[in-house]
């Protein structure tokens, strides 16, 4: 057995002394900035792996360009509450929203479903069944909430979650979609199937 340790980065601002012209920075040294990558400064913003936002190249290219923006008049914001994330591994991590425990802390009463992939029609013709999707919902109303993904391919998948929660769909909806046949994303489909029905009964394609 292999144990991986990822400790992550550190902003590099020791050297800039951005607190003597007002400028907050929190306990690991990254420049606060709000969702207009506004600092505490007058006039001042901040945005890329200085600042306290996840540290993705396409993170820091949003809110670089939302900080030029605003510098110059503009007013544009960034909603990080449906930002992919990926750790590429083999096979591949990759979440997008809530899971079930930061919705339990917001106190959101959750309905969650997993399916492995070993039920993905793709991952048994592909001869690799590892890994399982995981669709966080909330009780009552069914709305996704939250996807998390262990699977070869789970980084190319995550987008079509994204999209469902930025949409505010449900399961139902999720579930009532056309997704094409033979693909990895299917599985989304079929895990929002789980809360209404035992996927393992139904038909190739079965809507």
């Amino acid at each position: 057995d292999q144990l991986l340790v990822a400790t992550g980065r550190a902003p590099n601002t020791r050297g800039l002394d951005v607190s003597a012209i007002g400028v907050t920075v929190d306990v690991r040294g990254a420049i606060v900035v709000d969702d207009h990558m506004r600092t505490s400064a007058m006039d001042v913003f901040a945005a890329g792996d200085c600042a306290n936002q996840p540290q993705y190249v396409y993170v820091a290219a949003a809110a670089g360009m939302r900080a030029a923006i605003n510098m110059t008049g503009g007013d544009a914001s960034l909603d990080l509450s449906t930002m992919p994330a990926v750790v590429f591994t083999d096979p591949q991590v990759a979440t997008v929203g809530l899971s079930e425990a930061e919705a339990r802390l917001r106190s959101i009463e959750t309905d969650s479903r997993t399916l492995p992939f070993a039920a993905v029609p793709r991952a048994q013709v592909n001869f690799d069944t590892r890994g399982f999707i995981k669709v966080v919902a909330e009780a009552g109303t069914g709305r996704v909430l939250g996807v998390q993904m262990v699977a070869p391919g789970a980084g190319d998948a995550i987008q079509a979650a994204a999209l469902a929660i930025h949409a505010r769909m449900t399961v139902h909806d999720l579930s009532d979609q056309l997704f094409p046949y033979l693909t990895m994303v299917e599985g989304l489909k079929l895990a929002a199937q789980t809360f209404t029905k035992d996927v393992s009964q139904l038909s190739c394609c079965a809507g």
